[in-house]
């Protein structure tokens, strides 16, 4: 009896032992807990996107330097490379010849000045000459008219004493024939006259019209062609120190001592301050870019990866015709010359503002940022097709889902369709 005892307390206690690991076996055999997962809820706003695109710095401008004087070279100041600031002497044309020309057109300024002072005392001469002929002649014109007053009058007295008996026929012929005299003289007189007051109207003034004013202007052009001609070669003369236009750089020279100018390009410089970064972006991308856009250029051949700030400062057509490839150009400050023209840079431009339903820009599943994971009312996911209307890196604006629906803020998490998810608290 005893042992019979013992031997069902041993039967009850293996049999509880082996329900208790059933029951725990049970235990972890249960479905696991649903992944927690960080979601967002889309909601509808604006945001100023911005595009990236690649280009390369290109100088603000290139100049290439010419001269027109065939004169050769006495002294070249600067090589390829150097830096100038505008007014600086580029180089030095030889002007022995133009100083000849200076003083041969000096010289003869100088003598039709000497002859423009004869011409001025010459004229006021002649119209006082004229002046005092045509008095001299007004006044014969009087006399000789008194003069035929009075024979008039002594002819008629005559012909009186005629009838009376007191004179002979012959005296009043006498004084007939006198008294035609005096006609022709004053005919002779108003002549004169004439003509004397038509040489002062021919001679004028010398401050105004006239033959004596002309002659006066004549020679004073004559004057001012010669110094013309000599403002001309000093033009000439300085013309023969090649001068830098613009604050730059010297990346071509092609001139050397004793070397002629010709027709070509003695220097090229280019102006790197500002500077132009050129970005190409696609018809889709420029149509959303505008004027005065700020824009951030980044360099990643230089050492750390500075960021330039710059503005949009014109959005070119295509380049080449057919092509859908546009330019964006920023103008950049460049005061250290660190930018150089010729480097690869990447740069973001903001664009015109994007209103619609915003998400996290790391929502998308891919780099296509064509899809996202949302989550339904029963806590599972379903990814969903959208189009990207634009983004600023951090939020994203996107078409084919309602503002208030949740998705989750990594769409790149290991979640599949139809699983379900525990949203993070």
């Amino acid at each position: 009896m005893t042992v019979n005892r013992h031997s069902r307390r041993f039967c009850w206690t293996a049999l509880a032992l082996l329900a208790a690991g059933g029951c725990a076996g049970r235990e972890k055999a249960a479905a696991p807990r649903a992944p927690y997962v960080q979601t967002s809820v889309a909601a509808f706003g604006s945001i100023e996107p911005t595009e990236r695109l690649a280009g390369i710095i290109a100088p603000y401008q290139n100049v290439a330097i010419q001269s027109t004087l065939a004169e050769p070279a006495t002294a070249v100041y600067v090589r390829e490379g150097d830096g100038v600031r505008a007014g600086q002497t580029l180089a030095q044309l030889d002007t022995a010849d133009l100083q000849s020309q200076l003083q041969s057109y000096l010289a003869t300024a100088n003598s039709n000045h000497a002859n423009t002072t004869r011409t001025v005392y010459e004229g006021s001469l002649s119209i006082a000459q004229a002046a005092d002929t045509l008095r001299s002649d007004e006044a014969a014109v009087h006399q000789a008219q008194q003069t035929l007053q009075n024979d008039q009058a002594n002819l008629a007295r005559d012909r009186n004493l005629l009838g009376q008996g007191y004179v002979s026929q012959q005296a009043v012929d006498a004084q007939a024939t006198l008294v035609r005299n005096d006609q022709q003289a004053i005919n002779s007189a108003n002549a004169n006259f004439a003509a004397a007051r038509s040489a002062v109207q021919a001679n004028g003034s010398l401050s105004g019209a006239g033959l004596q004013a002309s002659a006066v202007q004549q020679s004073r052009a004559q004057e001012e062609v010669a110094l013309a001609q000599a403002q001309q070669v000093r033009v000439q003369i300085g013309k023969a120190a090649i001068v830098s236009p613009i604050d730059g750089v010297v990346v071509n020279r092609n001139l050397n001592p004793g070397e002629y100018p010709g027709n070509r390009a003695i220097f090229t410089l280019q102006q790197i301050d500002p500077i132009y970064a050129v970005l190409h972006a696609s018809s889709e991308q420029i149509a959303r870019i505008v004027n005065g856009a700020p824009a951030a250029i980044s360099v990643p051949d230089v050492s750390g990866g500075r960021r330039y700030a710059g503005r949009v400062s014109g959005v070119l057509n295509q380049i080449n015709p057919g092509s859908t490839d546009f330019q964006v150009k920023v103008q950049l400050s460049n005061p250290a010359g660190r930018l150089r023209p010729g480097m690869v840079v990447q740069g973001s431009v903001a664009a015109t503002a994007v209103r619609g339903v915003r998400v996290p820009a790391t929502a998308f599943t891919d780099d296509n940022h064509d899809a996202v994971v949302t989550v339904q009312s029963d806590d599972s996911v379903k990814t969903v097709r959208v189009a990207e209307l634009g983004s600023d890196g951090t939020t994203s604006v996107v078409s084919g889902i309602s503002p208030g629906t949740r998705v989750l803020t990594n769409g790149q998490t290991s979640v599949g369709d139809g699983e379900r998810v525990s949203l993070r608290p």
